[in-house]
């Protein structure tokens, strides 16, 4: 566990395969990727304090906000064990996303080991086309569960910049699913509560679009418009604000809420926000 200190971002770097732990643009699934220059391969860590001296592990995305979890469905075809998913944080103590990092033996490699008993590992030893990562019990323990921890620095020069908006002609064309976004505006220290958050229907995944309706949302409340914002996505009720500046997550076939904490520019939240530098060597 002394491989991971609160609020520090980090790469999981498979043993086996030298690819990286990957949240899925489905906002669901998880997968291993050679690419580790994105904020999909970046995890922030939470250490939660539990009962007693119990410490655990969280791992949420440092791209949706969604948190690694064990479940107990079983694996898809040609994986082993169990589903690893990517659900929001909604209950206050979830076993599902408890980790404990335990020693390999090899280095400093790390196996991360649910609370439930099951550990979080790579499939494909001999198929490279299978990409999947998955949970299995302890009593199948393999080198595919071996783990390189790497930190990533923080971003020194800041938010970095949104992807750029669609052809917004085409955005309507091609037919782009609606979510609910939900948002509140921080006060100026980063506190909101559970009251006073607005809400409206928002259509696609562009996060460069999202940026402008909060704006004029913002401007609404405030009865004039803000200088800059920034979106912190809260993945369920107990999750860690994390900076949104990747386009949403693909609609997965139903009706989705997204929740939005906003950020005003040229306040201590706005400053104290931290971004994982994913392009650093």
């Amino acid at each position: 566990m002394d491989r991971f200190h609160d609020r520090q971002h980090v790469w999981l770097r498979s043993r086996v395969h030298g690819t990286y732990l990957n949240a899925n643009s489905d906002g669901k699934t998880v997968s291993l990727r050679g690419r580790r220059a994105s904020l999909k391969a970046a995890w922030t860590v939470h250490i939660y304090h539990g009962e007693g001296d119990a410490v655990y592990l969280l791992l949420h995305s440092a791209a949706y906000g969604r948190y690694l979890a064990a479940t107990a469905t079983p694996a898809p075809l040609g994986h082993n064990g169990f589903r690893a998913e990517q659900p929001d944080y909604d209950e206050p103590e979830m076993q599902a996303i408890m980790w404990q990092a335990v020693g390999a033996g090899f280095g400093d490699d790390v196996m991360l080991r649910n609370v439930g008993g099951r550990y979080l590992r790579a499939n494909g030893r001999y198929l490279g086309w299978n990409t999947g990562v998955s949970v299995e019990d302890t009593d199948h323990v393999s080198t595919m569960m071996y783990w390189i921890v790497e930190t990533i620095p923080a971003r020194e020069a800041g938010m970095p910049d949104l992807p750029g908006p669609p052809n917004r002609v085409l955005y309507i064309m091609l037919g782009q699913a609606w979510r609910l976004i939900v948002f509140v505006r921080a006060t100026a220290e980063g506190f909101y509560g559970e009251d006073g958050w607005f809400l409206f229907p928002f259509r696609g995944r562009s996060v460069n679009y999202l940026r402008d309706e909060l704006a004029d949302g913002v401007a609404f409340i405030d009865g004039q418009p803000p200088a800059g914002i920034a979106m912190c996505v809260r993945a369920g009720r107990y999750g860690r604000l994390t900076p949104l500046v990747v386009d949403l997550t693909r609609y997965a076939g139903h009706a989705e809420t997204l929740q939005i904490v906003v950020m005003l520019s040229g306040t201590p939240a706005y400053d104290d926000l931290r971004y994982p530098d994913v392009d650093a060597v």
